[in-house]
């Protein structure tokens, strides 16, 4: 059986990770759905995600809309209470450097750190908003990773990233020193669904769902704080499917 949370996963927050997976374990065991005792870490994601033992496991919404759609199915979606954002929702902050004196169009016509192409918030988001300005984008600087592309434009190696707004607060929170040298000079559009949980296909997504609503109102104040995690909610396949996928030439 497998079970994976890796999206938010950091060192400062893993014990409240692990505390949240606890609590989803026992409202699954309470529903008679066997689950592994400990998170799954350190393997491959696609593979894990694909996997007919998947229990409950979080994606991003890139590569749910463009392969994991059909064979797998979705649970629901961490709602982190972003501001100006629907429950569920996010967006992503675009960051340049601290003293940075270009127009987010140049600095989108130079370099772009971006920590894949199979991300929504790190890559699909920027180019759409780019292409809905009218703008040119330059060379992507792949990273594998936000905190990566953070600071791969706080070194000079990259002009701008599009940080998932959610590792945002956490570098502000866990990285001080590298927000610092950074500052948000605009964010995409609060209107990309979040990061969803799912479960291997022929699995009960609903009974799953609800063990998750359980487990993350029974969690402490502190763990949600740390998490910032405000509850769980339901959004349509649709609403995932509808996102539009970069046009790249």
């Amino acid at each position: 059986m497998i079970a994976l949370l890796p999206m938010y996963d950091w060192d400062e927050v893993r014990d409240a990770t692990d505390r949240l997976w606890g609590a989803i374990r026992d409202a699954l065991d309470a529903r008679g759905i066997a689950a592994p005792g400990t998170l799954t870490r350190g393997v491959d994601l696609w593979q894990a995600w694909q996997s007919p033992d998947l229990v409950l496991g979080q994606t991003c919404g890139f590569p749910f809309r463009t392969r994991l759609h059909g064979h797998v199915a979705l649970v629901g979606t961490p709602d982190f209470a972003l501001p100006d954002a629907a429950p569920g929702y996010y967006y992503s902050q675009l960051v340049v450097r601290a003293d940075e004196t270009h127009t987010l169009a140049e600095v989108f016509a130079q370099r772009l750190a971006a920590n894949g192409r199979d991300s929504q918030s790190g890559w699909a988001a920027p180019l759409n908003h780019a292409a809905a300005q009218g703008w040119m984008v330059g060379e992507t600087v792949l990273t594998g990773a936000h905190v990566e592309s953070a600071r791969a434009v706080a070194e000079g190696r990259a002009d701008v990233a599009a940080i998932d707004a959610v590792t945002w607060r956490l570098v502000e929170t866990y990285r001080p020193a590298l927000a610092g040298q950074l500052r948000v000079i605009a964010r995409t559009a609060p209107a990309t669904p979040g990061l969803p949980y799912i479960t291997a296909k022929g699995r009960d997504p609903a009974a799953i769902a609800a063990a998750v609503d359980d487990a993350v109102r029974a969690l402490s104040a502190a763990d949600r704080a740390s998490l910032g995690l405000a509850g769980h909610v339901r959004i349509p396949e649709a609403d995932y499917l509808a996102v539009p996928v970069p046009q790249v030439h």
